[in-house]
């Protein structure tokens, strides 16, 4: 992974090969964001992110209310949105559906091109093989690329990791987003394939799941966030997003961001420790309960 670099007093990477740096840390779509009807307190999350030097914003066409929000704080404040990467997804396998999906992201977010749309939650071999094929939305990406209309593109997933890595070494893309926490350690795979293929075709790795949706840290297993996001960012990825529900919870963000010490091996033997007799439940967002 590339060197990092300091901007803003937090850590900044480059965003694989792309030639745009972003913060080592970014704002997930979920959390405050994946709402209806809560502008006023996703705007000041978002205002929080961006007061704290965040460079990297998450969303998705299907994050509720996520998308607009954003559109709201763009529409005012374009000078900020012209230096910071704005990311957003579209679950449609066809090229169709896909590039309906596109218009309806820019529109909601106020904005004539995304920094980083992604082919979301790819999971199965069919849905490679309708993403890829003829009509697919694979050919929607590529034309959105080509035309502007993004940046870049991507690839997340979250279920089965020989599908992600399949999808991370056959596609054009220039990022893919995985979950990273200690379930991955302890279950293997998205950790010890896709990520290494990231690695060999050097584009941008988001990790996700770093809070598994804020699930770990209400067990009583007494977990912090900041223990999982500097876990997270003790592996070789490019940034790790959090979704956030209060300012509070972007202001530790931040603070991780402009301070990102790995954990040391005691730290990450007891922190895997502590979720090795709970992985099954732990791993639900893998669909294994």
């Amino acid at each position: 992974m590339e060197k990092a670099m300091e901007n803003d007093g937090i850590v900044t990477r480059m965003f694989g090969q792309t030639g745009q740096k972003v913060t080592l840390v970014g704002l997930g779509g979920e959390g405050i964001l994946r709402t209806y009807d809560c502008s006023p307190q996703a705007r000041e999350v978002i205002r929080e992110a961006i007061t704290q030097g965040i460079t990297y914003f998450d969303s998705a066409h299907v994050y509720a209310d996520s998308e607009v929000y954003y559109g709201s704080v763009w529409a005012k404040l374009p000078d900020v949105r012209s230096g910071i990467l704005q990311a957003s997804k579209s679950a449609s396998r066809d090229r169709v559906g896909a590039l309906v999906d596109l218009g309806k992201t820019l529109g909601r977010m106020q904005t004539d091109y995304l920094d980083l749309w992604q082919i979301h939650d790819v999971r199965t071999e069919a849905d490679l093989k309708a993403i890829s094929g003829p009509g697919g939305a694979l050919e929607a990406f590529e034309d959105a690329k080509s035309s502007g209309k993004v940046r870049f593109i991507g690839v997340t997933g979250h279920h089965n990791a020989s599908i992600l890595t399949k999808a991370v070494k056959e596609w054009p893309v220039d990022a893919v987003m995985l979950p990273v926490n200690p379930v991955e350690e302890i279950l293997g795979g998205f950790l010890t394939s896709t990520l290494p293929a990231a690695k060999e075709k050097e584009i941008a790795i988001i990790g996700m799941k770093i809070l598994g949706a804020s699930h770990y840290v209400r067990t009583k297993l007494g977990i912090t966030a900041e223990l999982l996001i500097r876990y997270a960012l003790s592996q070789d990825i490019t940034v790790a997003i959090v979704g956030c529900s209060a300012v509070g919870e972007v202001k530790t963000l931040g603070r991780v961001g402009r301070d990102p010490r790995p954990l040391s091996g005691r730290e990450r033997l007891g922190l895997v420790g502590k979720f090795q007799p709970h992985v099954g439940q732990l791993a639900f967002y893998r669909g294994m309960l």
